[in-house]
């Protein structure tokens, strides 16, 4: 995938989504939006899903500066996170990559916010990856 980096944890997804949240408060990143696919296609389809959660990661500085750079291009913020149950103990984790999505602003300071944004990402995921790891793709 050219748009994200993935990782899969041998875990739960609430005990995944516990350490994630550490890892992103770690890098100075907070959870802006928490979609909780699951809930809505029960409610909304009467459908059974395994856990799937949308997350929306965000760090205020940058997000400043990316719609200071380029208003229209909050419109790409923020940086999504699926986590995601794969087997009753094995979690899915899917990052945004930033570098990617930032670039479609074509934007030289919001590519630089990219590029920065995608190196706290990495960070989150190398926390993780020190612990219950069982594969990486990029």
């Amino acid at each position: 995938m050219m748009y994200a980096f993935s990782v899969e944890f041998q875990m739960p997804v609430e005990k995944a989504l516990e350490q994630l949240n550490q890892a992103l408060k770690d890098e100075k990143l907070g959870i802006v939006s928490d979609v909780d696919v699951q809930a809505i296609m029960r409610a909304k389809l009467q459908e059974e899903i395994p856990p799937y959660r949308i997350l929306g990661a965000c760090a205020p500085g940058l997000a400043k500066r990316v719609i200071e750079a380029e208003p229209e291009a909050g419109a790409l913020l923020p940086c999504s996170i699926i986590v995601r149950q794969i087997k009753p103990d094995l979690t899915g984790m899917t990052f945004m990559d930033p570098e990617a999505i930032f670039g479609l602003a074509e934007n030289g300071a919001v590519a630089d916010v990219g590029r920065e944004a995608r190196e706290i990402i990495e960070a989150v995921r190398d926390r993780l990856t020190g612990q219950h790891s069982v594969n990486l793709t990029a």
